[in-house]
C-alpha cells in the first residue's frame, strides 16, 4: 500500500466503502480506490498493478453496479471525477469515459444532434454506457460511435474503430483488461422540435415506469427478447413488491429492485434467486443479469 500511495497522483482511499460509490448505497470496502489524476497517472498505476499482478476492477459512476458486502480485495479505479473531457465540432462529438451520458446527451440536443436524445436519464458514466452498450426507445450508443481509444494494463493506448468491438443487447466485446479512455462519435443534425420530442417522450416514459424515487441500478435483467420484458415475466410470476431485508422488487417496475435504505447485497442476491427460480418455473426462461457485480463467487446467482 505505501508504494501504491507514492505511486499516485490522483485520489486514494484505503479501505472505501463501495457503498459510498454505488446507486444501489451496498458494497463493503475496496482495499483501495482510485481516481487517477490524469492519463500518465492511469498508466503509471496501470503498470503498477500489472508488476504486482494485484485484482483490478474498472468502475464508473456505479450506476449499474452490485458489490458484495465483503467487498473486494483489489483495486477499483474509476474515471468518472478526471477523465471529463466534452468538445462538439459540427456533428462530430469528443468525449472522455468520465463524462456523464446525461451531460453528453444535454450537449448533443443544444446542438441540434440528434441520435442520443432518448437516452436522456439514463445515468451513468460514457466508459459504462459503451461496454453496456446503453440505448432506449430504438436509439443505441453504438450506432453513433465512430471509434473508442482504450489503455491496456502495460499503459500503452489502442484505438478500435466501432467494427472492431461487437455490439448486441446490453452487450460489448471490450476487453476486461483494458479501460476505455475516450471516443469520437458522429451525430446526425435536426431540427430542434424534432429532438426534443423525441426527447420528451423517452423522458416521460422514464418518470412514468420506473421507480427514480429509490436507489435502485436499474434493470437487473436483461429481457429474454425484443418483444419480452423481463420486467413483465417477474410481475405475471407475482412477485412485485416481495421483499427480502430492506431490498424490494419494485411495485412500479417488476425489473427494478431497490435499496429501502439498508439492505445488503445478500438481500438483492435473495430476491434475484427468488425471480430466476419463478420466472424458469413458470415461463421455462432463465433470466440473464443486465446488472454488473463485483466481488461474489460465480454460483451465488443461481437458486436452488
Amino acid at each position: 500500500m505505501a508504494e501504491l500511495k507514492r505511486t499516485v497522483k490522483g485520489t486514494l482511499l484505503e479501505n472505501e466503502p463501495m457503498s459510498a460509490h454505488t446507486s444501489y448505497g451496498i458494497g463493503g470496502p475496496a482495499w483501495a480506490y482510485i481516481t487517477p489524476r490524469d492519463m500518465s497517472d492511469l498508466s503509471e498505476i496501470l503498470h503498477f498493478v500489472n508488476t504486482y499482478s494485484i485484482p483490478t476492477y474498472f468502475v464508473g459512476s456505479g450506476s449499474n453496479l452490485l458489490v458484495a458486502d465483503e467487498g473486494i480485495d483489489g483495486i477499483v479505479i474509476t474515471l468518472g471525477k478526471s477523465f471529463r473531457k466534452l468538445e462538439i465540432s459540427g456533428n462530430k462529438i469528443y468525449a472522455e469515459s468520465g463524462v456523464m451520458l446525461g451531460h453528453m446527451v444535454k450537449e448533443s440536443i443544444k446542438h441540434n444532434l440528434s441520435g442520443l436524445e432518448s437516452m436522456i436519464g439514463i445515468p451513468g458514466t460514457l466508459g459504462g454506457a459503451l461496454i453496456m452498450n446503453a440505448g432506449a426507445f430504438g436509439d443505441k450508443i453504438s450506432n453513433s460511435l465512430i471509434n473508442v481509444d482504450v489503455m491496456t494494463l502495460s499503459g500503452s493506448i489502442i484505438q478500435y474503430d466501432a467494427g472492431d468491438i461487437d455490439f448486441c443487447y446490453r452487450h460489448s466485446t471490450f476487453k476486461e483488461n483494458e479501460i476505455i479512455i475516450s471516443a469520437n462519435f458522429e451525430l446526425k443534425e435536426a431540427s430542434s422540435e424534432t429532438i426534443s420530442e423525441k426527447r420528451d417522450i423517452a423522458s416521460k416514459g422514464r418518470k412514468k415506469n420506473q421507480p427514480l424515487r429509490f436507489r435502485s441500478a436499474g434493470s437487473v435483467f436483461k429481457n429474454p427478447k425484443p418483444d419480452l420484458a423481463a420486467g413483465y415475466l417477474i410481475d405475471k410470476a407475482g412477485l412485485k413488491g416481495t421483499r427480502s431485508g430492506e431490498a424490494e422488487i419494485s411495485t412500479q417496475h417488476a425489473n427494478f429492485f431497490i435499496n429501502h435504505g439498508q439492505a445488503k447485497a445478500s438481500d438483492i442476491i435473495n430476491l434475484i434467486c427468488i425471480a430466476r427460480k419463478k420466472v424458469q418455473e413458470k415461463f421455462d426462461i432463465m433470466l440473464d443479469l443486465e446488472i454488473k457485480t463485483l466481488g461474489f463467487p460465480k454460483d451465488v446467482f443461481q437458486y436452488e
